[in-house]
Order: C-alpha cells, then structure tokens, then sequence
C-alpha cells in the first residue's frame, strides 16, 4: 500500500475529491491541515486514513514535524502533494528534506515558479514569447519601453494568480508603480499583449505522456477581473484545438513534466502582432504546475463527462487510467460581482438555465477577487448557446441620464 500525504485536503473545498478517489485506489490515504478535524467535512473524513492538524498551514515547522510522525508510524511516503499553487515550493521542500522521490524538488522549482525562467523553457519548445525585462532602475525600463511600447504589463516575476500586477500605459503610471511597488518583490515587466487566454489543462504520466486532456478559454484578463472588480468568466471547450494541443504537448516535453496535473496557459493572439505572430495565432504566458484553481475540475468533469480526480489518483497509483471520457459539452462559469444592477435575476438565471446548471454556489471570500461573488457553471451543446448565455447574465441595466447610480 502506498503512503500519500495530501497538504490541505479541506481547502478548495472540492480537493477531498482527490483523496476519496486516493482512498478508492487503496492508498493510505494521510492528511495535514490547520482546520480541527471536527469541522472537516463528512466526505473528507471518509477519505482520509488518517489526520494530523497543525496550528496553520503557514508554520513550515509544525507541518515539517507532521511529515516526520507520518514517516514514523507509517514508514517510507510515496507521494506528496497539495495540487495548489500556494504549497507548491513548500511541497517541493518537504520532498527533498524528507527524499520522497515523487514530484518536483527543491532544484525544479525555478522553472514552475519564475515567470522570466519559463520563457527559457517556452522557447525551447519553439513557442513565442513576448519580450520583457526584469524591473531594476526607472531608467532601464523607461529604455524597455521606448522598445516595445505603451502599454506594458508588470507582475512579480514569482506569483500566484494575479496579484499584484498591473498594467501601465504612461510614464506617470510607471512613476507610480516605481513609488508604490517596495524593493521586497522582484517585478518582470512584458510587453502587452491583445489576445485571450487559451489553456492546456492535462493529466501527465510517468513517461511525459498525457493520461488525458482538455483546456479553458478566458476571454477577458484576469488582471482586468481582479483591478476593476470585474466579473469573472471563462469556459472548458468541447474539444481541444490543435494548435492549443501541440503547443501543450510540446511545452510539458520543454519542461519536463512527468506525474503531474498541469494548467500550461498560452495567449490566442486578438490581432496581428509584428514580433509574435498573426491573429489566431497560440504563444507562450506562464506555466502552472497544479490543476486549474476553483471548481475548474469539476467543470472539466462536467464539460467531458469524466472523472479527473480519478483519473490523477489513476496516475498515481498506477501510471493508468480506464475512466471512460464520455459526452463533450462546453461548460461555462459566470463569477457574478456583488452590487451590479444586472438585467436577470438569480431566479431569471435558473428558471430560464436550470436545466444546464451543474454548480450554483456562492464563491469563497478567499477567492472572490479573481471569481467573483455568485458562481453560475452551466453546460452548452453549442458555442451560439454558451455566447447567449454569457450574453444574457452579465447584462446590466442601463443608467437614464441624470438618474442616481
């Protein structure tokens, strides 16, 4: 029996899903967390052999120590994981200081985690990137833009998610940033690019080789979602194109990727650009070694009729998987912002797409930022109705002249 540690089981709440399928496959199944075991969920508790609580998650030496009574009272670990982005140069350290032979250690981390050392890796594989510079001195990069141009696009070059990234269009807005950002977090600065974001999301084998594989379109910026409060909408496609494919394909060979769940983004360019591509074209954004956050894996599981918890606990304990993948659909998400005078309501919603809703919850505060407030994920046979759909929830009333907002 293989000895699993899952860092985290109780956060997403969807992630006990990856234990229970764990368990199902016969792993012992050994969970560290910060919430009492008392407060966990009647599912997670059936999918785990066992819990070890900590006063928090943040504390690398309480969940060091947890590792270390684990290995004590149920020998050598197997697999060590927490499929999220937060944990991940943790968990890379715990394997290494504790030798768990599977998964990225501490040398990997650079590549999974910088977004200037990705665009190494990208361009070995022959995928486009866009051009940047490191953020030292307001001059350097006053002479990076002079290069590429208004506007431009900083972020630390080791983040999660979008924050603390901003997007510059004039030297008064650089100065700002130049005042504001602290000399703590080292910034890369890129050229802005017009295009949508265009996922690979895959479940790799030992051998490099995907188990199985999908992707999202995110046709607005996640940047733009979390800095003006936004809504928040993205979709899983009913079938991958092909160019999104190879360029995955191609990306997780660069990188060497074996036994992972990955979300590889790239940018659909929107418009020709002079150093890139044409429009339509597929160029490299940023690598992330872990599924796609939120409830992406059961909308990937709603969109193909599957299973992906499955699948990766498949990989796990046998390097293969026969879940069938069934039906393809488009599943959309709707991540509706709080204090927005939308046309429908949430009973318009579900009377007029009831019978397409998977998933009506509201979104974690810990997660509203880049989600929004009330979550709406909904399957589609056609891009016509998906479009419709979006179309009609996000609509917003319109403001009379004169008239109080």
């Amino acid at each position: 029996m293989k000895n699993v540690i899952f860092i985290s089981p109780n956060f997403p709440t969807n992630y006990w899903q990856f234990c229970k399928e764990l368990k199902n496959n016969g792993m012992n199944v050994l969970g560290i967390g910060d919430q009492p075991y008392d407060e966990l969920t009647q599912d997670l508790k059936n999918s785990l052999n066992e819990y070890y609580k900590v006063d928090s998650l943040e504390n690398e030496d309480q969940v060091y120590r947890a590792v270390a009574f684990f290995i004590f009272k149920h020998g050598r670990i197997d697999w060590l994981e927490s499929n999220n982005e937060y944990w991940l140069e943790r968990d890379a350290r715990l394997r290494t200081d504790f030798n768990i032979t599977s998964g990225f250690h501490t040398e990997d981390i650079p590549k999974a985690k910088y977004k200037s050392r990705m665009k190494e890796y990208y361009t070995k594989a022959k995928i486009p990137v866009a051009r940047y510079h490191l953020v030292d001195t307001l001059e350097n990069c006053q002479a990076f833009i002079k290069e590429v141009g208004y506007p431009v696009v900083t972020k630390p070059d080791n983040g999660v998610g979008a924050s603390h990234t901003y997007k510059l269009s004039n030297d008064e807005e650089l100065k700002k940033f130049f005042a504001e950002k602290g000399d703590y977090i080292p910034y890369i600065m890129e050229e802005f690019i017009d295009a949508e974001v265009n996922s690979y999301d895959a479940v790799i084998d030992s051998k490099g080789e995907p188990m199985f594989e999908t992707g999202n379109v995110t046709p607005n910026s996640i940047m733009d979602i979390v800095n003006n409060s936004d809504n928040s909408i993205y979709y899983i496609v009913k079938e991958l194109p092909e160019d999104t494919k190879a360029a995955g394909r191609a990306a997780v060979k660069s990188f060497g990727v074996k036994s992972r769940f990955i979300h590889f983004e790239f940018f659909r360019l929107l418009s020709d650009h002079k150093h890139l591509g044409k429009k339509g074209d597929v160029i490299a954004l940023e690598v992330n070694m872990r599924p796609c956050g939120g409830f992406t894996p059961d909308m990937i599981n709603f969109a193909h009729s599957t299973n992906v918890y499955k699948i990766w606990a498949d990989m796990i304990a046998f390097d293969k998987s026969t879940m069938p993948v069934g039906k393809h659909a488009y599943c959309a998400f709707a991540g509706l912002r709080d204090g927005k005078n939308f046309v429908m309501s949430h009973e318009d919603i579900m009377k007029k797409y009831g019978p397409n809703m998977k998933m009506v919850e509201r979104i974690p505060d810990v997660l509203s930022d880049a989600m929004g407030n009330q979550m709406y994920v909904a399957t589609f046979d056609t891009k016509k109705e998906l479009d419709s759909f979006y179309k009609n929830v996000l609509k917003c009333k319109s403001v009379k002249a004169g008239s109080k907002k």
